[in-house]
């Protein structure tokens, strides 16, 4: 979801998956680099000379990220869609793929959204999005690229793609195609490709999600676009949060197999003096779990406790056959969590008093970075290195 707001750009993500779904917060620093091939979740492609900083949230088992954000103010959400071409499932790039190489190679929103649309037409996307054994669960691709000065959403059918860039208002992305007739940037064989497939005549104005989604595609996408549009001219951190948090909207997903099992919310302020925040739980369930904030400076303390564990080339997700077995992929944050989930659902009034503490922790970060925002002081580097870290560190002893 994104918000375009007169001086500040607010953009929030969950990520929703089978239960359980262990998903972590990676950090990469910037690097100088030969030439080298960079292994991906399933294949090898070019690397690149240089890259940049990122922080992104990602499922264990793969290379690439649902959600994230790059030291330039780039942040890039991927939303699995279904289209009328089903999506491949020979192994190649996945949609999560793209967000991570956007983010690492793209300095800016239409720079990233260069190299996403580059590589998919270079290698295409395709394979399982879930460390499934028994069946392939393939996607085709949208995202949703911003960063201080600009939003774009695009969408991909196998190597064909569409874009529209967003220049106001609320924009959501969902499970299905949203672009219609005012497309700003596509594939060169966009249209011409519809036409030998015979789903566009090339008489009638061309419209993107109708001629590339299937007939039976009546889902009602985001519901959270209701609250923020009602909201537009207010919207903060705090309303991001409590739309991602909202169930009843189904938003917030939580059932006994399919949950939220991440978010964040991104402010990028127009004002280059001050700083991108980011805020990741690194937990499930948004409503039960702590938004807290990273900024980037050179020399961001590391997180172990907020990474899961690395199994090398023993990892199943890596063998072939793939996935035939699941390793224990919980972070220490993620099994802190566990105990706090739990008392939570079980006790109601140990729960209600747990609650309380998690939002009033939550509070205190949320004003810290205002005043961040709102200084007429230079930000202090030495200050937000470890803020993250100091974040979950004191999240985790909270639980314990």
């Amino acid at each position: 979801m994104l918000s375009l707001l007169p001086h500040d750009l607010c953009h929030g993500r969950s990520s929703s998956r089978w239960f359980p779904a262990g998903t972590f917060l990676s950090y990469g620093q910037r690097r100088v680099l030969g030439s080298l091939m960079l292994m991906c979740t399933y294949i090898s492609i070019n690397q690149v000379p240089r890259t940049h900083a990122i922080v992104i949230s990602r499922p264990a088992w793969l290379w690439g990220a649902e959600m994230g954000a790059n030291e330039h103010g780039v942040c890039i959400a991927n939303e699995a869609i279904n289209a009328r071409e089903p999506a491949a499932e020979t192994e190649a790039l996945l949609g999560m793929d793209l967000v991570r190489l956007g983010l690492e190679r793209g300095a800016t929103a239409k720079e990233a959204l260069d190299v996403i649309v580059a590589l998919l037409e270079e290698h295409g996307q395709g394979g399982n999005y879930y460390e499934d054994a028994n069946s392939c669960h393939s996607f085709q691709s949208a995202f949703l690229i911003v960063d201080r000065e600009e939003a774009w959403v695009l969408e991909t059918v196998g190597k064909y793609w569409a874009a529209e860039k967003i220049t106001e208002g609320v924009k959501c992305i969902c499970n299905q195609l949203s672009l219609t007739t005012k497309i700003d940037a596509e594939h060169p064989e966009l249209r011409s490709y519809a036409q030998s497939q015979g789903w566009w005549t090339g008489e009638d104005e061309f419209n993107f999600s109708e001629v590339f989604s299937p007939a039976d595609d009546h889902l009602t996408c985001c519901s959270g676009r209701d609250t923020l549009e009602k909201q537009e001219e207010s919207i903060t951190v705090q309303t991001m949060i409590d739309v991602l948090r909202d169930k009843a909207s189904g938003v917030c997903v939580d059932s006994e197999s399919f949950l939220t099992t991440a978010s964040v919310v991104s402010v990028l302020p127009q004002n280059g003096s001050s700083p991108c925040i980011h805020y990741f739980t690194g937990t499930p369930d948004p409503s039960r779990s702590i938004f807290k904030p990273f900024i980037f400076v050179d020399d961001v303390k590391l997180v172990p406790k907020a990474q899961s564990p690395c199994f090398g080339d023993d990892d199943p997700a890596k063998k072939e056959p793939r996935f035939q077995e699941k390793p224990d992929r919980r972070h220490e944050l993620y099994k802190a969590h566990e105990w706090a989930r739990a008392v939570l659902e079980s006790d109601e009034e140990q729960g209600q008093k747990l609650r309380k503490t998690m939002l009033e922790l939550e509070k205190q970060g949320l004003e810290a970075m205002e005043e961040i925002l709102t200084s007429s002081d230079p930000l202090d580097p030495t200050e937000v290195g470890d803020l993250f870290y100091d974040c979950v560190d004191t999240e985790i002893k909270f639980f314990k």
